[in-house]
């Protein structure tokens, strides 16, 4: 799958993966899903962002939990 929607630029957020080169991070949109907002509700709230956007992140998402293993305590 290309993520065509997720970019980082070292001068847009520090660095972080965004969405469209927006200065709207991946993490702040998957932490917005984590805490039960649905993708309507942040669509509406967010005019900028298209349903792609939310779809690409949960699909880098899903990426990074496929290649990293955490250790939990």
């Amino acid at each position: 799958m290309r993520l065509n929607r997720i970019t980082t630029d070292p001068n847009i957020c520090g660095g972080k993966p965004c969405v469209r080169g927006l200065r709207f991070p991946v993490s702040r949109l998957l932490g917005l899903l984590a805490a039960g907002e649905t993708s309507d509700s942040i669509l509406r709230a967010y005019p900028y962002l298209e349903p792609e956007d939310v779809a690409q992140a949960l699909a880098y998402a899903a990426m990074l939990a496929d290649e990293q293993i955490i250790e939990f305590a």
